[in-house]
């Protein structure tokens, strides 16, 4: 099968969803604060010492590992939760996650361009 009618395939169907029976619908919110935001997450069903975050190529996301046995194997798929473009305003190397009660919590320390940026441009004389 060509690459490309494989991942149409995957984004048309929840393979997870099928093969799984079914998952919880995560509980996600975002909290606002003066230095910076807060994402909590929560998993129904799902312990929350298995939700991870990760940065990579300045996208955060969250995610949990589902273990599916194929072939008597077990396979570890993610699904994932949360996967979104940080912005520019957050500090991306202050990125740090702890679980506190039954969520997974986020920190995203706002940077110095989050009051915005101004800058008066002069012009130059030919």
């Amino acid at each position: 099968m060509k690459k490309n009618n494989f991942q149409d395939l995957l984004t048309s169907v929840d393979v997870l969803n099928t093969i799984n029976g079914g998952i919880s619908e995560p509980s996600l919110t975002v909290h606002q604060q003066a230095d910076g935001r807060e994402l909590h997450v929560r998993v129904p069903g799902m312990e929350k010492e298995v939700l991870q975050a990760e940065v990579h190529n300045n996208t955060l996301s969250v995610f949990y590992l589902i273990p599916i046995t194929v072939r008597e194997k077990v396979v570890q798929m993610p699904q994932v939760v949360y996967s979104k473009t940080i912005p520019y305003f957050v500090d991306v190397s202050g990125i740090r996650a702890e679980h506190e009660g039954q969520e997974l919590v986020v920190h995203m320390p706002f940077n110095e361009l989050s009051n915005g940026y101004h800058k008066k441009l002069t012009m130059d004389e030919d």
